[in-house]
């Protein structure tokens, strides 16, 4: 009796089988997504840690190299973290705070020049210049809310950050036993598999990290040349505003070079401000064209368009945090994927190879089986 014909085609049963795979992975991402931001107090410094670790790691590995105990060389290495970090942002800091007058007059001359050629448009923003101390003291109550707002969230920002210092030293001192830990974590028959897609992961962040980094610090050193050279006031702190704003690819060169932009503007003329934009942009034509294919050529490669989505769902989900963190996690993820796949396929191509070519020996062929060992006959 022939069996019945199935009630959908082969293509439309494999379509729906992908779109089941597709809804569970999704389903699986909104909870792990819920999990992240419901418990974004203690999720962060992990992350920040991981990061500050995958960066720092060669340090550390060469301090050890050196003959120094473990716990020494992740101290030393967190140590220099606080000094490196600390006074970027002192300088960032300043160099806006004694150009923030240059700034607010920059806007009043473009308002007069506005209102000379356009008439009405140009005097209001004039006259929001002119009468921003108006504004606030008619705001106070806002502003002052405002502030207290703002004092808990460095509060929470500076929790987090020591936080996140202490877990990095405890993970760059304890980084060798990591592997043992997953193992030991995971089911048996897939602790190697495991093991496999951490390293893979984290060496993906670890390459994005170092490569951003190599990246932002020869953007930063070229645009304080130029600035330098254009006599722009505060050329140091507006490089140092780009060596942290390269961490945001695209998104932060851009606020970072139009702050150097506005800088220059506010204190120099049109002229030199055009040259500024000029060397902001030939320095981003340089990082697009030579350093990223040079420098991350062996780290995880993403397209421009899945870097501004998984800016975009950052920036969506968890702020500024979210734009920070955003690029590397994906970078992790494609690092996963990419070692299921070759996983999968090394395997898939063991277990065709380990079928071999039929030798017509059936059961019936009279070919006695050997020891249950796999020896030979003696």
């Amino acid at each position: 009796m022939p069996s019945p014909s199935p009630l959908l085609p082969e293509s439309a049963r494999r379509l729906a089988a992908w779109c089941v795979v597709v809804v569970l992975v999704a389903a699986v991402g909104a909870v792990g997504i819920w999990l992240v931001v419901t418990f974004k107090t203690a999720v962060t410094p992990v992350l920040l840690a991981v990061l500050g670790t995958a960066l720092l790691g060669p340090l550390h590995r060469r301090l050890v190299a050196m003959r120094l105990n473990r716990s020494l060389a992740a101290a030393l290495t967190c140590a220099a973290v606080v000094a490196v970090v600390g006074g970027a942002t002192y300088i960032v800091v300043s160099v806006l705070v004694d150009t923030g007058d240059q700034i607010v007059a920059s806007l009043r001359q473009a308002g007069k020049d506005l209102a000379r050629h356009f008439g009405a448009a140009g005097t209001s923003l004039d006259d929001v210049a002119a009468n921003a101390k108006d504004l606030v003291a008619k705001f106070g109550a806002t502003a002052a809310s405002g502030v207290i707002t703002g004092l808990s969230v460095v509060g929470e920002l500076i929790a987090s950050a020591v936080l996140a210092l202490l877990l990095m030293f405890f993970f760059l001192r304890d980084s060798d036993k990591a592997a043992g830990l997953l193992r030991s974590l995971a089911p048996r028959a897939t602790g190697e598999t495991a093991e496999a897609m951490a390293r893979r992961a984290f060496e993906a962040v670890e390459g994005f990290m170092r490569g951003t980094t190599v990246i932002a610090f020869i953007d930063a050193f070229c645009i304080t040349v130029g600035l330098l050279i254009l006599r722009v006031p505060g050329a140091v702190g507006l490089g140092a505003l780009v060596f942290v704003g390269a961490y945001i690819p695209y998104l932060g060169a851009v606020l970072s070079g139009a702050v150097a932009v506005l800088v220059a503007l506010a204190d120099r003329g049109l002229a030199i401000g055009l040259w500024t934009l000029g060397v902001v942009l030939a320095v981003q034509v340089l990082e697009g064209h030579v350093l990223q294919p040079m420098v991350q050529s062996r780290t995880v490669q993403m397209h421009p368009a899945v870097v501004i989505l998984a800016i975009t769902a950052g920036a969506s989900v968890a702020g500024i945090l979210g734009l920070l963190l955003s690029v590397p996690l994906t970078a992790a993820a494609f690092g996963v994927v990419s070692e299921l796949r070759g996983h999968y396929g090394r395997r898939n191509g063991a277990s065709r190879a380990g079928q071999g070519p039929d030798t017509g020996a059936g059961p019936d062929s009279g070919a006695s089986p050997g020891p249950a060992t796999g020896r030979p006959d003696s």
